[in-house]
């Protein structure tokens, strides 16, 4: 199963992440009229700054994910198959009780219409709009193990490009 990996070293701080995301859950999918769309369409990932490195923060779908346990309402329901913790629209009361316990603060509140939001992993596409819109490819969508040997495969290349003395600046 894919997952969203981050990249810390390569995040530029450009938010283009953000507004992919907001526009791909706005109910036009243009940001030029998402703009003034009411309600307005909101983000489900945030680039945060701590001790000077950019951080992409998107929802991790804990495995006993505590806004599933908290949500008394059923409005936080997680996929027993694919793990993906879901917000179910019509159960969600906006009581932000799963906002509070979310250990990465990734759960954002929807105020217009009183309503948790959190990733869905962009269901409808092949690619989450966040990782799609990442100029750097601090984003990305892969199995755990496409990711260890993308990374592995990049640190023998480094090391091999240092043995040679070819190292990048």
């Amino acid at each position: 199963m894919k997952e969203i990996f981050v990249r810390l070293d390569r995040c530029l701080g450009c938010k283009s992440c953000e507004m992919a995301c907001a526009v791909e859950h706005s109910a036009s999918k243009s940001l030029m009229t998402a703009i003034s769309e009411k309600p307005r369409p909101v983000r489900r990932v945030y680039v945060e700054i701590a001790e000077g490195q950019k951080m992409p923060l998107v929802c991790r779908h804990c495995e006993d994910a505590p806004c599933v346990a908290v949500c008394r309402t059923g409005g936080m329901q997680q996929d027993p198959v694919t793990g993906i913790v879901e917000r179910i629209q019509e159960n969600c009361v906006g009581c932000w009780m799963c906002a509070m316990v979310c250990p990465y603060g990734v759960i954002g509140r929807h105020t217009e219409v009183r309503m948790a939001v959190k990733c869905d992993r962009c269901k409808s596409l092949d690619v989450p709009a966040c990782v799609a819109a990442c100029p750097s490819g601090a984003l990305v969508f892969a199995t755990q193990r496409e990711f260890v040997e993308m990374m592995r495969k990049e640190a023998a290349l480094r090391i091999a490009r240092e043995a040679k003395g070819l190292a990048k600046a």
